[in-house]
């Protein structure tokens, strides 16, 4: 069999789509001080340059999801790996805030076709029982361009300026978008009728999934760049050593993820979601005990080790919920799936920066950790009073 057709070498593009994508993003995070100072922007500027990336998120998962269950996902796919790259160059050379954010929504739309259009593609591939673990494979290797991303920005930022992570990444998109370009995927345009969204928005699992995803993506992509402005401004830490706390967490997290895809295969990925919801939830306090950089590197590996609990689970029971309607439109499942995500992205990082200059670090924390643990509760409860898999 050509490598062109095989499902390995289609996996691993896929990852190595996600991995740009994150490293894209991950890259951001140790520079947002000197991105501060340079526009003079506040944490609160800060937050809402994250969620803007959110923005395009939200509005192109579906939509795009849709698009490549009718028109086949290698085009898709190729075409947001290189509005990556252009959107990265953009980053780099932008003179104003406004062309940040306008850079940042564009990756974005890149992200959406990255991550609804890549997980389709592995649901396309495999079977049930199987995709579990290959989508923890995936969530490893793009857990690495997470803790690389970070670690990578950092230094590259103090081995040629600011500019230079943004052109790094730019290139490695390009490189990736050409490898699709050449890859056979196998015919996934729709076989069956389109379900209808709103339909499947009252289906339970696919209602609850998105739920959930929502509250931990919002957990997540609060963390990062509050996080960041505490390392730096409370201790003092420099944009690598920065990096470095992301990337060892990122390393931690990055070796559970294929773990629990696999028990999220035998068991199911509900149950898991719930249970990674509840672990981040209850990890986010240890955060408050950060005092130096040696205990920020202890502690916030606990945090990513949570987060793989919660995330790899969550994709599989997507899978599993639209299936359970009956139909193979993976896309757009994906497509709410990702949706979800980008509205927590979208309201975690500017609530949290307002959070932040208004009540600092610790109230933050230890107010973010009860919400969600309120909502865990809450999912629960509609869990067991909803049918599995099911219409309510």
């Amino acid at each position: 069999m050509s490598w062109r057709r095989s499902r390995p070498v289609a996996v691993t593009l896929v990852t190595c789509a996600t991995f740009t994508d994150i490293l894209a993003y991950g890259t951001a995070v140790p520079v947002l001080p000197e991105v501060s100072r340079r526009f003079g922007a506040s944490p609160a500027d800060i937050g809402f340059l994250f969620a803007s990336f959110g923005v395009m998120l939200l509005l192109a998962s579906i939509p795009l999801g849709a698009i490549s269950d009718r028109i086949g996902r290698t085009w898709p796919m190729a075409g947001g790996l290189l509005v990556l790259a252009v959107s990265s160059v953009l980053f780099a050379f932008a003179p104003a805030m406004p062309w940040l954010y306008a850079a940042r929504m564009a990756q974005g739309a890149a992200d959406a076709t990255a991550w609804v259009v890549g997980f389709a593609i592995v649901a396309d591939l495999y079977q049930p029982d199987e995709r579990g673990r290959v989508m923890g494979w995936v969530m490893s290797g793009s857990t690495f361009g997470f803790m690389t991303g970070p670690t990578l920005g950092g230094w590259l930022y103090q081995l040629g300026g600011p500019r230079l992570p943004y052109l790094v990444i730019a290139a490695v998109s390009a490189v990736v978008a050409v490898l699709f370009l050449r890859l056979e995927l196998p015919d996934s345009r729709q076989q069956t009728e389109a379900v209808p969204l709103r339909r499947l928005l009252r289906t339970a699992p696919v209602r609850l999934c998105a739920i959930a995803v929502t509250v931990g993506g919002g957990s997540i992509a609060m963390l990062e760049p509050v996080l960041s402005l505490f390392l730096n401004a409370s201790l003092g830490l420099s944009p690598g050593r920065i990096g470095m706390v992301f990337g060892v967490g990122a390393l931690c997290g990055a070796m559970l993820h294929p773990v629990f895809g696999r028990f999220a295969d035998r068991v199911g990925g509900r149950t898991l979601t719930l249970y990674g919801l509840l672990a981040v939830s209850l990890s986010l306090p240890l955060l408050t005990f950060i005092h130096s950089f040696t205990s920020a590197l202890l502690i916030q590996p606990i945090v990513a080790c949570a987060i793989a609990v919660l995330v790899t689970p969550s994709l599989s029971y997507m899978a599993e919920a639209m299936q359970s309607v009956g139909s193979d439109s993976f896309g757009v499942a994906y497509g709410i799936y990702n949706g979800a995500w980008a509205l927590g992205i979208l309201v975690g990082p500017s609530l949290g920066g307002v959070l932040y200059e208004r009540v600092g670090f610790s109230a933050l924390i230890l107010g973010w950790a009860a919400g969600g643990v309120l909502v865990t509760g809450l999912l629960a409860r509609a869990t067991r009073s909803s049918r599995p898999l099911g219409m309510v």
